[in-house]
């Protein structure tokens, strides 16, 4: 539990930044929906809003060099910024064998799940939030963002996972399936979450 409040905490510095600039293109997005006589509800805003500071603080995570990443957690915990003289960009390893990282124990568990949910916003969102959002779509969102990500990853020191890109699509599809559920279950409230015309 402590490892994954750690991880939140160190998602808040991407979340921030992302959210400021968010809000300021707000009036531009109004006036481009305005235009196509649509507008978006507060309820869209506020989640629309919470997606992309997801998108932010997944960056933050992600992205950068784990070193960077555990310096976030231990400014959290009161401890000062450790350089320690890391390089920023370093060459990463690969893995191309399937489930090579999973043995089993606690941590292995964890990752295997935390692999799958983290990705489940990137299936459920955009169908929430967008028209014409499509099974397809949802593959390849998850495909495209996690093959960007471990590519990158090969950058800062750390890793290209064929096991990450597998349970990271599989978790971007899970969220859009459990957006199909919800829309089954209740239409009126998915709907909430969609532009409507202006009256």
């Amino acid at each position: 539990m402590y490892r994954t409040f750690s991880y939140l905490f160190a998602m808040l510095w991407g979340a921030v930044p992302v959210l400021v600039v968010w809000l300021c293109l707000t009036p531009w997005r109004r006036r481009r929906l305005a235009a196509t006589d649509l507008r978006s509800g507060t309820v869209r805003e506020v989640t629309l809003a919470l997606f992309w500071m997801f998108c932010g603080g997944m960056a933050v995570i992600t992205l950068l060099p784990r070193w960077v990443v555990s310096s976030f957690i231990d400014v959290a915990n009161g401890h000062p910024w450790n350089v320690g003289g890391y390089p920023f960009f370093a060459q990463g390893s690969v893995n191309f064998q399937l489930f090579r990282t999973f043995r089993g124990d606690n941590w292995s568990v964890y990752n295997l799940l935390g692999n799958v949910i983290m990705f489940l916003p990137f299936g459920f969102f955009p169908a929430l939030l967008w028209r014409k959002y499509t099974w397809w779509r949802a593959l390849l969102t998850g495909f495209a963002v996690t093959a960007f990500i471990e590519c990158c990853q090969l950058c800062v020191g750390r890793a290209f996972d064929v096991d990450d890109l597998l349970l990271n699509t599989v978790g971007a599809m899970l969220g859009y399936w459990l957006w199909l559920l919800l829309k089954k279950l209740a239409p009126n409230f998915t709907a909430r979450f969609q532009v409507e015309p202006v009256p």
